[in-house]
């Protein structure tokens, strides 16, 4: 009915192209139009003008010799200041972008390494921006953003690079834990250590309080008992220290049986046992 009359309606974000006897007239902004097709006007086409993304899928190889499926997405749009360049000059958008695309990426991607490709992605979409900007400038378009979304190596390659990276981590676990075993063997080692210097310490103090005692005792004992010698006393202190080693010994639970010589004379022979293993032990030491 619209054309019937005369009329044309242009959608939002939408421009017509108008033609007169096939030659390109003006550019319709959304609206109702005037379209007096019986002097030859009539509607060519219809351009849109919004945000459009195309997902460009581009096969490459590495510097490295490995292959990878290189995933850009261009976010584009036609110019209304330039609607004809946009609907004349250009039969296939779509696949005039994608060359473009493929173009870039496969001049860039095969001079660096893929550890490099990941690290620089913005790099390479950054490129393909730039180009694209310089082309479809021309033909009324705008490159809104370029975005490398994807970038997937043959599955071999990335099972591999999992494999390492996992390796990597092991080793770095293994380094720590073996570092905090070193670390609490230092720490046991430190605690033994002062733990026996103490122990000696303790020892040498109560080695020298019995030497004192008996000291003390020895010299009592000869000033409050006339006529003894300080070798008398020393034998009864032996002797004391002797009978009160068997008193624990036999208190203990895994004690066996011992047998020690009975008698008057016994006690003088174990004495002098004593007192000959003493001086032959401070002998020797000397």
């Amino acid at each position: 009915m619209g054309n019937l009359l005369g009329c044309v309606k242009v959608d939002q974000s939408t421009v017509a192209i108008k033609e007169r006897f096939g030659k390109f007239n003006e550019v319709l902004e959304p609206g109702c139009h005037c379209m007096p097709w019986f002097l030859g006007s009539q509607v060519a086409g219809h351009l849109t003008l919004r945000l459009q993304q195309l997902d460009v899928r581009c096969e490459t190889k590495t510097k490295d010799n490995v292959f990878v499926n290189v995933v850009a997405s261009v976010q584009y749009r036609a110019l209304a200041g330039n609607a004809s360049d946009a609907f004349y000059k250009l039969s296939n958008t779509r696949s005039q972008i994608q060359a473009y695309v493929f173009d870039v990426i496969r001049a860039s991607v095969p001079k660096l390494i893929l550890d490099d490709v990941f690290e620089q992605k913005n790099e390479i979409a950054r490129a393909v921006e730039e180009e694209l900007e310089k082309a479809m400038s021309a033909y009324g378009y705008e490159i809104v953003q370029t975005l490398i979304v994807d970038i997937e190596p043959d599955e071999h390659v990335k099972r591999a690079m999992n494999e390492i990276n996992a390796a990597a981590r092991m080793r770095l676990a293994a380094n720590e834990k073996a570092e905090a075993e070193k670390i609490i063997q230092i720490k046991r080692a430190e605690g033994e250590a002062e733990a026996k210097y103490l122990s000696g310490l303790g020892i040498a103090r109560q080695r020298q309080a019995i030497v004192d005692g008996l000291r003390d005792s020895v010299l009592g004992f000869s000033d409050n008992v006339p006529g003894t010698s300080a070798k008398d006393v020393l034998d009864m202190v032996l002797i004391t220290q002797y009978f009160d080693t068997l008193k624990e010994i036999g208190a203990t639970s895994k004690s066996s049986a011992v047998f020690i010589p009975h008698g008057p004379g016994a006690v003088k022979d174990i004495a002098t046992q004593i007192r000959d293993g003493l001086l032959q032990a401070s002998s020797s030491h000397e």
